[in-house]
């Protein structure tokens, strides 16, 4: 048993090399198959938006695979932010479970010059600034995308330290201050390639406020910070979270009341949405939206009640069709029926690819998203199969992509049929 715990932990270590981490997972897997360890049962659940230590996370790529795997997921989709850092030891991963996987990255970029400029779209933080998806990224273009990436998180990286700046002025009274190389890198990938986002800034100001502190002093004390009450469901939620919760719930209540105090506006780091879906043409990838909704109670407990896209979605659907996106990516669990069935509806009628992703960036998630159980969600089971089968297809031969220039005189219920089966629909459930 003990040989199990050093492996698994081996799994979460970043500061492990991929080889290390892809060998402790080929040995757990032994386990597996031997009977030491229970072999989890297969379901026809799907991820596509798993996020790892190479933007914010604590699964490494290859803790991520096989917790996914574990879950009982079919299949699992990498999906970090600025990076696709951790990509080949994701597919490596899902090679060792014998588990299909997809490689994605996840960008922000500028609206400007389109009608959204101006709008709140899907980030709380900024106007005119929206979350997008770069899904099934063909395999001999993950280099080229690097060098691309790896520009935006170097400017991304001066907008982080002038966060870092506001924080200690905002601290600077309870004798708190963040180090930018010494704190909040350290807790990140980026010397191997990965991002830094707000997410490790404020993870970095959690580490701080509880350094020595109890857990109650803790809490007062970020209250002082905030400038507010944390209301008493989730006050005695936080003061009641098990060890190996409570720092990412404390993330979740500053990422929800802080960030705005110390949030400075992307400018430089962002690609302007049309040069977005040039460069996922350019590399085969799929170019989707991310759509979020107005937020009542967030299930993570990370954004607070907000409006987002809602109020102009047809808009919205209009200029997504007009730009160009090949698809729409959306997350079951988050939204209510009504909202589900309106976007559902919009992507049908403006033959736009439906993606289903449930954004896994902290220990509380659950990888299976028991909303893709019914009936009405079972179509994005078959997508996540065509997504696969694009990339397979897609990694041999860009031109052979789902969304080429060819194959898009093909209808997009003709596409899917086609590449759910070469992605092996039906085949493993």
């Amino acid at each position: 048993m003990n040989e199990i715990k050093n492996f698994r932990s081996e799994l979460y270590n970043m500061k492990a090399t991929p080889e290390e981490r892809l060998y402790a997972l080929s040995e757990l897997y032994k386990m597996h198959l031997s009977g030491i360890s229970v072999m989890p049962t297969r379901t026809d659940y799907v991820n596509n938006h798993i996020h790892t230590t190479y933007s914010f996370s604590p699964y490494t790529p290859s803790a991520a695979v096989y917790e996914a795997w574990k879950a009982g997921l079919s299949t699992a989709g990498i999906m970090d932010h600025d990076s696709v850092g951790g990509a080949r030891e994701f597919l490596e991963a899902g090679k060792i479970l014998g588990m299909p996987v997809t490689v994605g990255c996840e960008l922000r970029v500028s609206v400007e010059g389109t009608r959204l400029y101006g709008k709140r779209l899907n980030n709380p933080d900024q106007i005119s600034c929206a979350y997008v998806a770069m899904h099934g990224i063909p395999h001999q273009c993950l280099d080229d995308l690097e060098t691309v990436l790896s520009k935006k998180r170097e400017l991304r990286n001066d907008r982080n330290k002038k966060m870092c700046e506001k924080i200690n002025d905002l601290c600077a009274e309870h004798g708190l201050r963040l180090s930018f190389e010494n704190d909040v890198l350290p807790l990140s990938a980026y010397d191997k390639g990965g991002s830094v986002t707000e997410r490790h800034v404020l993870f970095a100001l959690v580490k701080k406020l509880v350094q020595g502190r109890e857990r109650g002093e803790t809490v007062s004390l970020t209250e002082k910070l905030i400038g507010n009450v944390i209301p008493d469901k989730k006050k005695a939620s936080l003061l009641d979270a098990p060890p190996k919760y409570f720092e990412y719930d404390l993330l979740g209540v500053l990422k929800s009341s802080l960030i705005e105090k110390v949030y400075i506006d992307a400018d430089d780091e962002l690609l302007n949405v049309k040069d977005f879906i040039v460069l996922c043409d350019t590399v085969g990838a799929i170019s989707a939206y991310a759509y979020l909704g107005d937020v009542g109670e967030s299930p993570t407990g990370d954004k607070k009640a907000q409006k987002f896209e809602d109020d102009y979605l047809n808009m919205l659907f209009d200029e997504l069709e007009s730009l160009g996106f090949d698809g729409v990516t959306y997350m079951p669990s988050r939204n209510t029926p009504e909202q589900l069935e309106r976007v559902m509806r919009l992507c049908r009628e403006h033959g736009l690819f439906q993606i289903s992703g449930e954004d896994i960036n902290q220990p509380r998630q659950s990888f299976i998203c028991e909303a893709l159980a019914k009936p009405e969600f079972r179509h994005l089971k078959k997508a996540t199969y065509a997504l696969i089968g694009h990339e397979i297809s897609a990694s041999e031969n860009i031109e052979d992509s789902m969304f080429s220039h060819k194959n898009r005189r093909h209808s997009l219920d003709t596409r899917i049929d086609f590449y759910s089966s070469v992605g092996g629909f039906g085949k493993r459930r």
